[in-house]
């Protein structure tokens, strides 16, 4: 396994096992391979619906870098960024996101986005930053996790 996309799988577990939001973790790489940052989902903990870990990790390495402008990282996600996600990526100008599970995944868990992807992003077809699947088995495990948690709280 990619080991900065085990790094957002361990995030994604740990938030969700700590009750803080759903199963997804999100690592930004600089070049070189430096971790600059690091997060979970924090929408239950933080009572913020914007407290996505892509959101999170994109906060935290811009204030490490000190720069809005994050064209020189990769983002690793446990899951399909959201719209919202995907959106906050393009204004951080990152140009290269490797996620684990797909959406169609995500909306089996509880997690559905095409309501909103639809009003939002319409066609991908041209999008400016590449989308690259891997380790799509291996993060499963959060979603599967969160299927059977019997605390969780659904949203």
């Amino acid at each position: 396994m990619n080991q900065y996309m085990r790094m957002a799988l361990a995030e994604a577990l740990g938030g969700m096992r700590a009750n803080q939001g759903g199963p997804f973790g999100a690592v930004v790489v600089a070049e070189g391979g430096r971790v600059v940052g690091r997060a979970h989902n924090m929408v239950l903990v933080s009572k913020d619906p914007t407290a996505h870990a892509e959101i999170e990790a994109i906060r935290e390495a811009s204030r490490a870098l000190g720069s809005f402008d994050l064209s020189d990282c990769e983002i690793y996600a446990s899951s399909e960024p959201c719209p919202m996600c995907l959106a906050a990526i393009l204004w951080a100008r990152i140009p290269r996101v490797f996620f684990g599970c797909t959406h169609a995944e995500a909306e089996a868990a509880g997690f559905a986005d095409a309501e909103i992807a639809a009003a939002v992003c319409g066609s991908r077809e041209g999008m400016p930053v590449e989308l690259v699947q891997v380790d799509g088995a291996e993060c499963r495990i959060a979603l599967q996790e969160w299927n059977a948690k019997t605390d969780k709280v659904p949203y």
